[in-house]
Formats: C-alpha cells, structure tokens, sequence
C-alpha cells in the first residue's frame, strides 16, 4: 500500500509511521487523514504488526496541525463532518489494540497535539512543544482534544492549555504528564521504537485486554470498570499465552507467546 503523505517503516513487529509533509510542518488536510484511516485499519488487522510509532518527517514538526487552508472555507455543516471524521480516525488508533508511541519532534499542536493524545504513549524530543491554538483561530479543537487532554493531565492543567492556546514546552509537558518521557532529538526515534519492543514482548493478548479495560473503563463508575476488569481477567485465564506466560515464569525461561 502507497500514501502520498505517510511514510510506513514494517521491521521486526514494529511499524513506523512517519506523516511526511515537511514542508506544510506536516500538517494534516484531508488527504492525510483518509491514509491514516486506511494505515491504521490495515495496521490493526496485520498480526505481523505489534506495536506502532507515530512521528513526522524532519526535526522541526511531529504535525504543526490540521490544514489553515482547508479550515478557512467551512460552513457548520462541513466543520462538523470534518470534525467527526477526525474523531472516527483518532478514535481508531486510540482502540487500535496494540500499542501505539508517538514520537513528538518539535511542534504538535492542533490536530498534532489531538494525534499525540489519541496515542497510548508520549515521548518527546528536547525541542517539542505542544498545544492546542484554535481559540485564536475562533474555533476549538475538534478530533477529541477537549476530552482526552482533561482526562490525561486533569481538568484545570487542560483547560489552561486549551482556553489560552499557548505552547506547552517539552520539560512543562513531562512535569504536567502530556508526555511520558523527554530525550534529545537524535535519542527520540530509537527511545520510542525501544519502550514500544518492551511493551510488545509481552502478550498480545494481555496487551489488547488491558487498553480495553483502561480507555473502557474510565468513564464508568468504578464496580461497572471492575467488573469489566474481572471478565477481561477471566477470559484471558482461559487462553494458551496464560498458560505459556505462567508456566515460562514457573521454569525461570522466557514465555514464547503466540497470542492465542
């Protein structure tokens, strides 16, 4: 599969995908947001694929943010479908089941913000900013930034981010817990593809059950989420990895899981 705008790197269980339009900073119009549909629902299905990174082209932009030029011609009719496809694609990479890092060089802000928060995981080089400046557009963000960014580092840190539209700095964001983790640039991809083999080595199964019990339990009251916990728990108890990954650790020997 080829993409005008997204660059796809498949080696060892780990796919990179580089949003690829230096010089729009990489900015996300139309086009790119129907590859990243299209990558991310092939990526889910591909059993050779564990893990992802996310990033963008050169040091400058991981994605500067959605397309000025796209935006200045929509009525409310078209903002909204605009708006609801950006969710639709983050939201699938949020429930992709596997884990997915992005690597945030330089500026993610806008829809670059809202595409790092849709990831499981944050690292960021020295250089990165991110934020979220719509309002000085007129607008607010519209692919689920004002509901993953409270509910990643807490209402009043978000709306502070959100209603003043300033750039978060890369030392600021680690402290307010946008990013897991701050390297130099010339560490970043290398940090990101590392912390995603330290998660994929686990079982895939495992790995799925847990994104689904965190992102499904979060908006439900704290039994509901238990319970929903306890079914994940119960149904992977039934599964060969279990059995593998208890009798490895019983052995003193690596499990060898094959997510079944």
């Amino acid at each position: 599969m080829t993409h005008e705008n997204l660059l796809v790197d498949e080696r060892d269980g780990v796919a990179v995908v580089t949003v690829n339009r230096p010089d729009k900073l990489n900015a996300l119009n139309g086009r790119t947001i129907d590859e990243m549909d299209g990558l991310f629902a092939a990526l889910g299905s591909d059993a050779q694929v564990r893990g992802v990174v996310v990033t963008g082209a050169g040091d400058k932009a991981f994605v500067a943010g959605a397309d000025i030029e796209e935006l200045a011609g929509l009525d409310a009719d078209t903002g909204r479908a605009l708006s609801r496809r950006g969710q639709k694609v983050f939201d699938r990479i949020e429930w992709l089941g596997k884990p997915v890092v992005a690597a945030v060089n330089g500026f993610a802000l806008g829809g670059g913000c809202e595409l790092a928060l849709a990831c499981h995981v944050r690292v960021a080089s020295e250089n990165a900013s991110l934020g979220t400046p719509e309002v000085k557009l007129g607008l607010i963000c519209g692919y689920g930034g004002t509901q993953r960014l409270p509910r990643l580092v807490g209402r009043g840190p978000a709306l502070e981010i959100l209603l003043t539209g300033e750039r978060v700095k890369a030392a600021e964001a680690l402290r307010l817990g946008l990013v897991n983790r701050v390297v130099p640039q010339g560490k970043l991809l290398a940090e990101a593809e590392s912390l995603v083999r330290k998660m994929i080595a686990n079982g895939p199964l495992a790995l799925r059950a847990t994104l689904e019990a965190v992102h499904g339990g979060l908006d439900r009251p704290l039994g509901e989420a238990q319970e929903g916990e306890a079914q994940l728990f119960g149904e992977l108890c039934a599964t060969e990895d279990a059995r593998e990954g208890t009798q490895a650790f019983l052995e003193k020997r690596p499990a060898e899981f094959k997510g079944r």
